[in-house]
């Protein structure tokens, strides 16, 4: 059975200030939409489900995210997660300038978790807080020939 990844999907407290920290990092919002009824509930599994979405695709064209703010039932604040925790971890982009994307992440209110730091001379690597809790890589890619 073939099987290719359609997208990462994200619950947010704030579609728009997410769909902006995205489209600035590079993203395109390729769609949004407002969703209920029957067949939301049926394919979420969630009763009287009823969110704004919105859908971002990488400028490669082959990752996409669809970020979800729940309106119906109300959001539920978590803890945000943290690295070592067993669950959904992270969204990962390669980028070509790192500090270029830590600026991005900075106006957004954005920052490393701890700093940046380089993997055997061949990546840079960061994870930044993104919105809603999110946690964002950045790698770099050293000595690109």
């Amino acid at each position: 059975m073939p099987i290719t990844l359609e997208n990462i999907g994200i619950a947010v407290r704030d579609l728009d200030a997410t769909i902006a920290f995205f489209t600035d990092l590079g993203l395109s919002l390729i769609g949004q939409d407002t969703v209920s009824g029957d067949w939301a509930d049926t394919a979420v599994g969630v009763d009287g489900n009823h969110a704004r979405i919105a859908m971002l695709q990488t400028p490669d064209g082959h990752g996409r995210i669809e970020l979800f703010e729940y309106l119906h039932p109300a959001a539920i604040d978590t803890e945000p997660t943290r690295p070592n925790e067993i669950g959904m971890h992270r969204v990962a982009f390669s980028v070509d300038d790192i500090d270029e994307a830590l600026e991005i992440a900075a106006r957004h209110g954005c920052r490393p978790l701890r700093g940046v730091a380089t993997y055997q001379d061949v990546y840079k690597l960061t994870y930044v807080r993104g919105p809603s809790g999110i946690i964002v890589m950045f790698a770099e890619e050293l000595n690109r020939t």
